[in-house]
């Protein structure tokens, strides 16, 4: 603490030059170690290695000498405004292996210029540099003695925040990484009808029904499942994910009487796409609508976003299959049943953390098991990667463009009827077992038509299919990849 607090003094010295009055957009790279952390946060919003500073034009940068090389201690934008009259990150100061640099050009605090050669020019005088010396020293005392000032100031300052040290902790998790959900107000089941059961589940069903004379799902849980009711509820209610390829979440409550958990969702006129495809024949143009809108929404799910300081974390579905796809009235596709959900949380805090590894379940095989990628069937799969985990959502999107394009008839001469993934080689109900044989050892993938080669874009819709279900998670698309390549689609299908 002390030895940062004397690098912010000596950077107080160097105004000589005055700053500009605003910030102008300055980026810099950003580092932090834990114990730094929260004396940049201040200074701007975090994304992904980049500082955008709210209050300064200046970056800095301190680097710890290891075996005479410098290595970046902590990057960002300078939390004291300062001057900074280098375009070029080059050190100013030199101090119990340390070294500083403030610039101020975008990203320059990433590369410092520094030689041994400059740290013994330091110690080296000549006679006109004395000179100087005698004349500048009674103004050098004034500044001194004006620094002793500051740093009295600031220690006070930072023995303050370290009694707010609770209150900053939470305010660190939030920012980093939103532990906190977003607040939705509970709905008062009362003003609740139920209509009718569409869907049962393993730990719910959903109904039809009406909420203030408008259309709605519920999905209840009975009182055993709160534990399902809270994982579900998490995720719908993350910052920012308000998205058409979600979908919407209206609240939550709980009905007094049998204790049951009511999410309440939009109601979705085609219901799942399972039973979308089940009766309906669409042609290319909507085959292309489901498509886009299906990896569009998943792609939004596996996206880490921060926007005006809210934090939507990464989240991992698992569970991703024909059942779990909501189709609406105008042809798109939302994703829906967020139970074997992961976040993908990045917080240094140990307690989110722990929510983290809670939040993946104890087990690798969750979810529908005919749309499991290889990795998962084995049990293979690393459950402390975020990454893992949405390529394996990746290959159960390529069995879903697989099943919807099945039941495309632009891509047919006559009708073919719509079958789920694998259930010509393995029948309705395929065994663990029996998949682990044809998807894991066979590398056996659903039969792509000849004809579906042919359709004429950038990438075929073959390739598409192979680089999304590759046996090698880290050779698949990532969502986003596909999304773009689904958007290429043409809007007319030419056999």
């Amino acid at each position: 603490m002390l030895l940062w607090l004397l690098f912010a003094f000596l950077g107080q010295l160097s105004v000589c030059i005055p700053a500009p009055a605003s910030a102008s957009g300055r980026k810099c790279a950003f580092l932090a170690s834990p114990r730094n952390l929260l004396k940049i946060l201040e200074a701007g919003n975090i994304t992904a290695g980049v500082q955008d500073c709210e209050h300064t034009h200046c970056c800095m940068g301190y680097f710890q000498l290891v075996d005479g090389q410098p290595r970046p201690d902590l990057l960002g934008c300078n939390i004291l405004e300062g001057s900074c009259p280098e375009s070029l990150c080059s050190a100013s100061t030199h101090f119990h292996n340390y070294i500083r640099c403030v610039c101020n050009s975008d990203f320059c605090n990433s590369n410092i210029s520094w030689s041994p050669q400059r740290r013994e020019s330091q110690h080296s005088y000549t006679p006109d540099l004395l000179s100087a010396g005698l004349v500048i020293f009674p103004v050098g005392f004034l500044i001194v003695c004006c620094s002793l000032i500051a740093a009295w100031r600031w220690r006070s300052h930072f023995r303050d925040c370290n009694k707010r040290d609770t209150a900053s902790h939470e305010r660190l998790k939030t920012f980093v990484c939103s532990c906190g959900v977003s607040e939705k107000a509970d709905i008062d089941l009362a003003s609740v009808e139920l209509q009718k059961v569409v869907a049962q589940g393993r730990f719910a069903s959903v109904w039809q029904g009406q909420c203030h004379g408008s259309p709605v799902a519920l999905k209840i849980f009975p009182a055993g499942h709160s534990r399902e009711f809270m994982r579900e509820k998490e995720v719908y209610a993350l910052p920012l994910m308000v998205n058409c390829g979600i979908a919407c979440f209206l609240g939550a409550g709980r009905t007094l009487e049998r204790r049951e958990c009511v999410l309440v969702l939009e109601l979705a006129a085609h219901g799942s796409l399972n039973a979308f495809l089940s009766k309906t024949a669409c042609d290319w143009k909507s085959a292309v609508k489901l498509t886009q809108t299906l990896s569009q929404g998943l792609a939004y799910l596996h996206s880490d976003i921060n926007k005006n300081g809210v934090h939507k974390p990464a989240v991992a579905h698992r569970d991703l299959s024909s059942n779990n796809v909501l189709v609406r009235a105008d042809g798109t596709c939302a994703l829906c049943d967020f139970g074997c959900a992961t976040v993908i949380r990045h917080c240094t805090a140990r307690d989110s953390w722990h929510s983290h590894v809670d939040n993946t379940q104890d087990e690798a095989q969750v979810g529908t098991l005919r749309y499991m990628s290889p990795e998962m069937l084995e049990g293979s799969v690393n459950l402390s990667s975020g990454h893992c985990l949405m390529q394996g959502d990746v290959y159960a999107l390529g069995l879903l463009l697989w099943e919807l394009w099945s039941c495309c008839s632009d891509l047919y001469t006559e009708g073919h009827a719509h079958s789920l993934p694998y259930e010509v080689e393995l029948g309705p109900s395929p065994a663990l077992e029996q998949l682990l044989v044809l998807v894991s050892e066979r590398r056996q993938r659903p039969a792509i038509p000849q004809s579906w080669i042919h359709v004429s874009q950038e990438f075929s819709l073959q390739e598409i299919l192979e680089d999304c279900w590759d046996h090698d998670p880290e050779a698949r698309l990532s969502a986003q990849c596909a999304a773009n390549r689904l958007a290429s689609l043409p809007p007319h299908c030419s056999l």
